[in-house]
């Protein structure tokens, strides 16, 4: 026999007010079944983010921008909020203490995001290129640099926004769902 219970959990109403703006404030509790019943889940299709997250995150010629340091110094390669793809390659020399990184910052204090750091030797070595790749989530206030200490470390990549502050995807450039 088919039984329908209240459900009283203000985790999952806040998620449903959440996900469908346009119920808020409309409708009981949340009402639980025993009797299983076939559902569709359209949820990606209604929060406008039925592309797959894979392609959502494809970098393409008008959505990237392209960094380099080559030399002793920093830039700048994110200032705007949202989340941001960023990826890249470091190298390192030893040598001279190179040291490839990303760093975040508030204006008042930095965190590092990734730093390439070779420790332990003397000697004069060139190591490889590490790849990075990684979301970050940027708040109005902070940024996100690119730096090295010698020209023998570059850093270089690029960085994409993949959603707005508000987590809306940003689709890539010339992208036109169907």
């Amino acid at each position: 026999m088919s039984e329908v219970i209240r459900v009283t959990s203000e985790a999952l109403q806040s998620t449903i007010r959440d996900l469908l703006p346009s119920q808020n404030g409309f409708g009981d509790d949340l009402m639980a079944s025993n009797v299983i019943i076939p559902t569709i889940d359209l949820t990606a299709s209604a929060e406008g983010s039925s592309l797959p997250l894979e392609f959502n995150n494809a970098l393409a010629f008008d959505s990237q921008t392209s960094f380099e340091v080559t030399a002793s110094g920093s830039t700048t390669i994110i200032n705007t909020t949202g989340f941001w793809r960023v990826l890249g390659n470091a190298n390192c020399f030893s040598g001279d203490g190179g040291l490839p990184q990303i760093t975040m910052t508030d204006g008042l204090a930095s965190k590092t995001l990734f730093q390439y750091k070779i420790t332990g030797t003397t000697a004069n070595f060139s190591f490889g290129g590490v790849v990075f790749d990684f979301i970050v989530f940027v708040k109005a206030g902070e940024s996100v640099t690119a730096s090295t200490t010698s020209s023998n470390s570059p850093i270089t990549g690029t960085v994409r926004q993949v959603a707005d502050v508000n987590g809306v995807l940003t689709v890539p450039n010339g992208f036109n769902p169907q």
